[in-house]
């Protein structure tokens, strides 16, 4: 699996490309991309390994993860946008299963750092895109409006459910491990 990060506006938040090298189709997780140059960098990666995007998964709704979404929009009409809005209308499951660009994904509903935040699982490939829900060695921010730190905290709980080999992309800074996060983490 191929996951491309770029590190998109003034805070410094990982939007992601992921697709399988032998398909055609990749994702894109979060959409902060701010100024042109970051919208260039995004369009070209897409463009020279010859993909089409199927589909934009949004973590949650904070500017540093929508930012890019209008200009995302323009630039692939045929995307789906996957956010937490759309899954509770669209899945009336507990954990809903998408799948797109031949990848099996669990959404995961994470609320507390916002209330419509999501992470995005592929369990056959052992790796979550946590957004701003869990970060290495730290967690997102809980004093903007919609945050609650006592449901973030039961969200950390229900993602240390996962394997401890789970690969973990936050939001903002460097990946991690559910294992890692589960020693080291001092909000666990």
């Amino acid at each position: 699996m191929i996951i491309k990060s770029f590190v998109c506006n003034p805070y410094m938040q990982n939007t992601y490309v992921v697709h399988e090298p032998e398909q055609k189709e990749c994702l894109i997780i979060d959409a902060g991309m701010y100024e042109p140059d970051e919208e260039q960098a995004v369009s070209k990666f897409i463009r020279e390994q010859q993909l089409r995007v199927a589909a934009i998964l949004i973590t949650h709704a904070h500017p540093d993860h929508v930012c890019g979404e209008q200009w995302l929009k323009q630039t692939y009409t045929d995307a789906q946008i996957v956010d937490c809005t759309y899954l509770k209308s669209a899945c009336n499951e507990h954990e809903p299963k998408l799948h797109y660009a031949g990848l099996d994904i669990r959404c995961l509903f994470t609320p507390g750092h916002k209330e419509d935040c999501v992470c995005y699982y592929l369990p056959d490939k052992g790796i979550l895109f946590s957004g701003d829900t869990l970060f290495r060695q730290s967690v997102g921010r809980t004093d903007l409006p919609g945050g609650d730190y006592d449901t973030l905290i039961e969200s950390l709980h229900y993602l240390m459910q996962l394997p401890e080999e789970t690969k973990v992309y936050p939001g903002h800074s460097d990946p991690t491990t559910i294992g890692y996060e589960r020693k080291y983490n001092p909000f666990l």
